[in-house]
């Protein structure tokens, strides 16, 4: 475990103890991993109670990560224990980010992701294109899906290189 992930394992304990501190609960502590990967900067697993965090973003974005990653995905579980399965990222996980963590309650990060992206296919239509993700490509090869044009409302195609 790298010096990075060691901070954000005491971040989580830190943001866990906060949380119980105000609003006097006994939550648990999480299992905590760094298998995330592609752009997801983190995730929480409710039922699993564990969260898992992306390590190539982590170690391009520190400052960011302990300030803003950890407490969202905190704020996922902590919501999950005190009001079930609600809207992830409705009016009570804003609550928890504002008045518990005291971070302003934004629902994606900005980071930099050309170093995780995978490969895109593009597919395009009459007025536009469109990059695919290798999921998403792979699946319409295998005829699981088809995707459509958000503008003309055709059906995209595979763009081939001539």
């Amino acid at each position: 475990m790298t010096p990075l992930q060691k901070q954000v394992l005491t971040h989580v304990e830190h943001c866990i103890k906060h949380a119980n501190q105000r609003l006097n609960k006994r939550l648990p502590l999480p299992a905590v991993n760094f298998t995330q990967r592609g752009k997801i900067a983190g995730t929480a697993h409710l039922q699993k109670w564990e969260l898992r965090f992306n390590p190539i973003l982590l170690a391009e974005n520190p400052e960011a990560f302990l300030n803003q990653v950890v407490a969202h995905e905190v704020a996922h579980l902590v919501v999950f224990k005190l009001f079930g399965r609600v809207r992830p990222h409705g009016r009570e996980w804003q609550l928890i980010m504002t008045e518990i963590f005291n971070v302003a309650p934004k629902t994606t990060h900005n980071f930099n992701v050309s170093s995780v992206a995978g490969t895109s296919y593009i597919y395009h239509c009459p007025c536009s294109e469109y990059p695919l993700t290798i999921r998403r490509h792979n699946k319409v090869k295998r005829g699981q899906a088809s995707y459509h044009c958000r503008k003309c409302r055709q059906l995209l195609a595979f763009k081939t290189v001539a």
